[in-house]
């Protein structure tokens, strides 16, 4: 997918999610990670604390890395929070490349959830 196209399908998707979880109003990277990590979760929407919310966006963060083989799914714990096991480390990105490769696996993620 050539960056047009990324940036087209990334905007698109935003759009849906803002229109159904944010009354209209944009959603950032941040606010779609959560909400990843919220769908992964598997609890449904709930309050959570600052920490909390940090580990619900690293679930998000290890679910969208794991198609590239960075991370794999352990399992879930006793709380029935998901695990994962780092397999790689991730190569020395620049913010740019970092924010690349998210939008390109957050589209991905939503092409196969079928939004």
């Amino acid at each position: 997918m050539n960056n047009e196209e990324l940036d087209r399908e990334f905007k698109r998707i935003s759009e849906v999610l803002s229109k159904q979880f944010a009354d209209g109003e944009a959603i950032d990277m941040q606010g779609i990670l959560f909400l990843i990590g919220v769908q992964e979760l598997g609890m449904g929407f709930q309050k959570f604390k600052k920490d909390d919310k940090l580990a619900v966006m690293h679930i998000a963060i290890c679910t969208l890395l794991e198609r590239y083989g960075y991370y794999e799914f352990e399992g879930r714990d006793e709380d029935h929070w998901p695990h994962f096991k780092l397999n790689e480390k991730l190569p020395p990105l620049k913010p740019a490349q970092q924010h690349l490769l998210m939008r390109e696996a957050i589209v991905e993620y939503f092409k196969e959830q079928g939004i």
